[in-house]
Parts: structure tokens; sequence; C-alpha cells
């Protein structure tokens, strides 16, 4: 095992162990992700059907709960961007953004009702994941990005949300080393192909603005 997985190891622990305090205040609500577009098309990764409660190890709650509020954050961020955004290409992306991450939040909350975990209501109530969840963005750099407009905006919702998905890759990244729940795991799969694919399209919007 290298350093560098040892080093995201140790760094995602210590996240788990911050996240169980601060979810033992929030009970076990099932909140629903608000503003969420109805029509968005279910995840292929079948999110009506609550994950196995046999084949569910510490890993998997973790990356579910922390995955929950990572999620919520890229959500607002491109809602931002719906009205704010000047590039007709970025407003696209992160509309697609919404549309594949809102439906996650929804299966992987189903997922930890069903395995009687708790479900973080929002980021407000894990205020000590913001400081240690990879990718995550700070109060005020969410407060920057909602008061840019046009190109501005542009420029630093794509090098944020870059960031962002670098983050979730990480976290998807230790769910398939480390988690058992099969669901899960094929989530995570799929967050990692589907954010390393816009990324790269992040990336060529950047080098030409």
């Amino acid at each position: 095992m290298d350093t560098r997985t040892l080093a995201r190891r140790a760094a995602l622990a210590g996240v788990a162990v911050a996240a169980t305090l601060a979810l033992s205040a929030c009970g076990s609500d099932d909140h629903s992700p608000s503003g969420r577009d109805s029509t968005t098309a279910a995840p292929t990764t079948g999110a009506a059907t609550p994950a196995s409660p046999a084949a569910v190890g510490d890993a998997d709650v973790m990356f579910a709960q922390m995955m929950i509020p990572h999620h919520r954050q890229a959500v607002e961020m491109a809602e931002l961007a719906e009205t704010r955004a000047a590039d007709q290409e970025v407003k696209r992306l992160a509309a697609e953004i919404k549309a594949a991450q809102a439906p996650e939040i929804a299966t992987m909350s189903g997922w930890l009702t069903a395995w009687g975990r708790p479900v973080p209501s929002s980021s407000a109530d894990m205020p000590h994941m913001d400081h240690g969840m990879p990718g995550m963005m700070s109060e005020a750099d969410m407060r920057k990005l909602a008061a840019a407009s046009g190109r501005d905006f542009d420029r630093q919702f794509l090098t944020m949300m870059v960031a962002h998905h670098e983050g979730a890759i990480t976290m998807a990244q230790a769910e398939l080393s480390e988690g058992v729940n099969p669901q899960a795991k094929d989530l995570a799969q799929e967050i990692i192909s589907g954010q390393q694919v816009e990324i790269e399209m992040m990336r060529k919007i950047l080098d030409r603005q």
C-alpha cells in the first residue's frame, strides 16, 4: 500500500469520526433535498430498491453519509449557474450535474434509512465535515460564487467544480477499496466514470475562457 493511499484512508477515517459525532444529534429522519425537479430521470443504479442490510459495512455507511452533503453542495452550485453563468456550455453542464446528482442523493438517503443509519439533513448539521471532506467548498467560497456573474462566475464555477469532482472521486475510490455493499460500490464506480468525463469537459471550457 503506497503512502498516498494510507494518507487518504487516514483523512477519511478522521472525517468519519466527525460525521459520527455530528450525525448523533441529527436523528434518523430522511429529509428530501429541496428544489429538486420531479421530472429528473432516475439513476441507473436502481434507486427505488434499497440496498440489502445484510451486506453493509462501515465504509458503505460513511460513503453515503459523506456523499449526500457533498452532492447537495454540487447541486447548489449548479443551481447558481442557472441565473449567473454566461457561457451556455457551462449552463448545460451545470444542468447535467444537477440531473445526475439530485437522484443519487435520494438513492443514498434511501439506503441509509433502510440500513437504520442517520441521514444528514444538511451540511449545516455537520459543521466539521466541510473542513475535512475532499473537494468541499467553504461557506466563504460559496458566498463568493453566489456574488459573481457572467464570465467571472463561469471561471469560478468551473474551477470550484473541478476540485469538487476530484474530491467526490477520492471518496468513491475509497468506497471501491473498502466497501462491501454491491449497490454502493456500483454507484461509486458510476461517480468516478461520470465525473472524470465532466472534469475533462470543464478543463476544456476553462482553457478557452
